[in-house]
């Protein structure tokens, strides 16, 4: 993977001697290739992209007038992807739609326990390398999950120039199952399958705290709104301005598997460092459940009102405490922040398009504010040989922390592919986590 970043970075930075002059763009512009991406949650991704802005009369470039998005692709860890993302701003004037249709297939999807550090990781049990006595299973912190996503999001003026509404309307529904170890231990070799025993999401299941009406996942629709205040300069990647939004995102029980309400809020603030070239940014996120039960699939949805990228989930992972295992940081109330240093080193043009190339610094945080409510299990129910503190560690949550650094690659100011590498600074968050996709993450 190294070799391919490297090479990615080298070509790109050799072109940049074709043209420094950007050029204004109109009209449609299409973009299409392959999804080749690596994260440390998925493995690697195949398939492809399509990417289409419309610039309209390009008075306003680089902001566009309406944008589809096509992938379909796969992981190498088992997931895959089939989406289709349609955003505009002209459809009907004055609003500011966004429709996201998914699929989404995961067959080591994670799952560590409730509530950060009061469940233990035991980094031991998914090393094959250990002697048989410490090693459990490689997928010992996995499920099986599949994800059907249908989100619309609206934005309206509210007052003066930076005061919107925003309301959304999500359908999810979720399925769950143990993974299937049959499955993929096809054609492996006797000493590379994986062993079949119960992994954490079975034993949670065993002791109770995950209930049999929600074992296997659920429906859940969603309505949220809230207000946004947002003197962003740039939506793609601000160099100056705020972006807040606050609001509610219930789920009513007669259109739901399940009824409930969260409060949630998010604040974004952009400082320009040098003109153009160099920013400053951060990002303050927290949501808490106000009302009703919150299913344990349901818990680890991060509330925004667009997506920057496939998915919304953690805490943990490439949205927001990169390096930290994803769904580290589960419980019914979540505090996250990130912090960014954002450079654009090196502009140029190349095939009538305009590029430029970026480095991030970051530090990332996370932490559960209030907890799942839970009973944990006497030793009797433990699984032979094992204590309940090798699951359960009570009272121990606190903020969990990364930091790294990543590039960027922009095509027209919209188009961003994304590299970044996380560290952990606690091992019970795992280690270093490495993600390529798309897009700035806030």
């Amino acid at each position: 993977m190294k070799r391919i970043s490297t090479s990615i970075l080298v070509l790109t930075i050799s072109l940049a001697a074709f043209s420094q002059e950007e050029k204004i763009k109109t009209g449609w512009n299409f973009g299409a290739l392959p999804a080749i991406t690596y994260s440390t949650d998925l493995g690697f991704q195949y398939g492809a992209v399509v990417n289409l802005f419309d610039y309209g009369d390009g008075s306003k470039y680089p902001v566009y007038n309406q944008k589809f998005y096509i992938e379909v692709s796969r992981f190498t860890k088992g997931s895959s992807i089939y989406r289709l993302m349609y955003e505009t701003k002209t459809l009907i004037p004055g609003l500011s739609i966004t429709s996201d249709l998914a699929y989404l297939t995961d067959q080591a999807y994670d799952f560590y326990g409730f509530n950060g550090y009061d469940a233990v990781y035991n980094a031991d049990w998914t090393d094959s390398d250990l002697d048989a006595d410490i090693y459990k299973s490689r997928l010992f912190y996995n499920t099986d999950r599949k994800l059907f996503r249908f989100k619309n999001d609206v934005k309206g003026k509210l007052a003066g120039e930076y005061f919107q509404w925003n309301a959304g309307l999500e359908l999810k529904n979720f399925e769950f199952a143990p993974v299937n170890i049959e499955k993929l231990n096809e054609g492996r070799d006797e000493e590379d399958r994986l062993p079949d025993i119960p992994g954490l999401y079975q034993n949670y299941i065993n002791w109770g705290l995950i209930g049999p009406d929600e074992a296997q996942g659920g429906f859940i629709t969603t309505l949220k709104a809230g207000i946004t205040y947002d003197s962003r300069d740039f939506e793609a990647n601000a160099m100056k301005g705020i972006w807040f939004e606050t609001g509610v995102e219930a789920s009513p029980s007669f259109l739901s598997d399940a009824g409930f309400a969260k409060f949630f809020a998010i604040y974004r603030q952009y400082f320009t460092l040098i003109p153009k070239d160099l920013s400053f940014a951060y990002r303050l996120g927290y949501q808490t459940t106000i009302g009703g039960n919150v299913p344990w699939y349901r818990q680890n949805q991060i509330i925004t009102s667009v997506l920057a990228g496939t998915t919304s989930e953690g805490l943990g992972g490439s949205k927001n405490v990169r390096g930290v295992l994803r769904n580290r940081i589960v419980g019914d109330g979540l505090f996250y922040a990130n912090a960014e240093f954002r450079w654009k080193a090196v502009r140029f043009s190349l095939i009538n398009q305009n590029f430029y190339i970026g480095f991030v610094g970051f530090s990332d945080f996370g932490m559960v504010t209030k907890k799942t409510d839970i009973e944990i299990p006497d030793q009797a129910s433990m699984p032979e040989g094992d204590q309940v503190g090798d699951y359960f560690n009570p009272d121990n949550e606190k903020m969990h922390i990364s930091a790294g650094g990543g590039l960027r690659v922009a095509m027209n100011e919209n188009f961003i592919i994304s590299a970044d590498l996380g560290k952990t600074l606690n091992k019970q968050d795992g280690n270093i986590g490495f993600y390529i996709g798309l897009n700035y993450l806030f």
